[in-house]
Formats: structure tokens, C-alpha cells, sequence
């Protein structure tokens, strides 16, 4: 349950903005994260206690501007509340804060490595990730985890996230039709769970292995009963009745 000094009476999400009205300046702002919400929604098809939201805000305080993350992971919500869905993620309606926020950087610096670092580290969000591909000397790919009240920063990539059972890191693919380096989730071990694309094409690759192993099966069936048949017709040639034998 969430605690904050906050009014008496508080509006619903339907009665604040749903958008701070911001327009995003770079395309992957909206592909990464996107990306990673199809790859859950295929991976926890069956769950209905978590949400993703992409570029949408995150309202703490109902006299202060929603913080709008380009993507954040909440678990132990519900995962609809009805067809008009969330308009925006109302804190103290959900009691429940983010596990994991997003930044993909754009070519407009908007301080993910500072103000909104400091931002969510005090609204007490325990995962903070932060995406640059432009980035030359220093990691693209940054992963922090809130200890004690001040981020730290996880080594490796992918990194592993054991309060949500899932890995975060980036590697090359191709998505949407762009070949480029992409941010997946992973197993454990370190595996790379796939894309809906990717999904699609194991599933049709594994439906054509199970038809060329039934049209195998038929052709040695086929093969056998022949055998059968020519050794029946060889005991006739000797007069024997294969179906008297025994």
C-alpha cells in the first residue's frame, strides 16, 4: 500500500490528463518499449496482474504534472479495467508503483541521467532503465536498481530482474522491418525469449516439421504394407496361404 500526504478528496484518472502533451521527438521512443509490451503479452498471456504502459502518465500527486516515462512495468495490478482501458496510471487509485520505468534518449537531452533519475528514485521505483543509441564510450544500456533510496547501477546484458522473473538487455534484430540493435526480455539463463514475429515463424516451422514427420510416417506405412503384400504374393507362388499360417 502506498503512503503519501496527499488531500481528502481525490479526482478519478478519467478527470485528469491523459497526456502531458509532449509529442515524442524520435520514433524508438515509441517502437522500444512497444516492443517489449508485444513480447509480454505473449509471454504472460495467461496473467492478468501486471501492466505496461507506454508514454503515459504516471500521476502521483493530483496538484503536480503527471511523470510520463516512455515505458513502465507495473505488477500486481489489473491488466484491464474495462474496454475504455486506462487512460492514465493513477497512484492512488492502483496502490501499486511501477517495479520498472523506461527512458529511451532522444536527440533532445530531457535529463534522464539526472533530474529524472533523482525523480523516480524518491517516487521509489526499484528498477530505472535507460536507453541511448547514441551513445559511443559508455554503456547504451543502462539498468538501475534503487537501494537504500539511491539507484545503483547492475552489471552485464542482459541484466537480470529476480522481483519480476525476467531479464532486460539489448541486442541486434529486426523489428517492424528495421534491423537494428532492439531491447528484449530474457530468461534466466540468459535467453532471448522472441518477438511476435519470431513466435509466428518457430510456430510455422514447428507445424511443417510435424507434417513432414506424419508424411514420413505415412510413407513408411505405405512402404511396409507393400512388403506385406509382396511377401503374401511370394507364399502364394510356393503354395502356401498366407492367410493360413500359424
Amino acid at each position: 500500500m502506498l503512503e503519501y500526504n496527499l488531500p481528502r478528496y481525490l479526482p478519478s484518472a478519467e478527470e485528469l490528463p491523459d497526456s502531458d502533451e509532449t509529442p515524442v521527438d524520435n520514433e524508438l521512443q515509441e517502437l522500444i518499449p512497444g516492443l517489449l509490451k508485444a513480447i509480454l503479452l505473449i509471454l504472460w498471456a495467461e496473467r492478468m496482474d501486471w501492466f505496461f504502459g507506454i508514454d503515459m502518465g504516471i500521476y502521483y500527486h493530483p496538484d503536480k504534472p503527471a511523470i510520463v516515462p516512455d515505458g513502465f512495468l507495473s505488477l500486481g495490478v489489473e491488466r484491464f479495467y474495462d474496454e475504455e482501458l486506462r487512460p492514465s496510471y493513477v497512484l492512488w487509485d492502483e496502490n501499486v508503483l511501477p517495479i520498472l520505468v523506461l527512458e529511451v534518449v532522444s536527440q533532445n537531452y530531457r535529463k534522464e541521467y539526472s533530474t529524472k533519475l533523482d525523480e523516480y528514485a524518491a517516487l521509489g521505483v526499484l528498477y530505472y532503465v535507460i536507453y541511448s543509441s547514441r551513445r559511443r564510450r559508455k554503456p547504451r544500456l543502462e539498468v538501475h536498481k534503487l537501494v537504500n533510496g539511491k539507484y545503483e547501477l547492475q552489471q552485464g546484458n542482459p541484466v537480470w530482474l529476480p522481483e519480476i522473473g525476467l531479464g532486460i538487455g539489448c541486442e541486434r534484430g529486426n523489428y517492424s522491418g528495421v534491423t537494428r540493435e532492439w531491447m528484449y526480455w530474457y530468461d534466466e539463463a540468459g535467453k532471448r525469449y522472441p518477438t511476435p514475429a519470431e513466435q509466428i515463424k518457430q510456430e510455422a516451422q514447428r507445424a511443417q516439421q510435424e507434417a513432414q514427420r506424419a508424411q514420413q510416417e505415412a510413407q513408411r506405412a505405405e512402404i511396409a504394407e507393400q512388403r506385406v503384400q509382396q511377401l503374401a504374393e511370394q507364399l502364394k507362388a510356393l503354395g502356401i496361404d498366407p492367410d493360413n499360417l500359424g
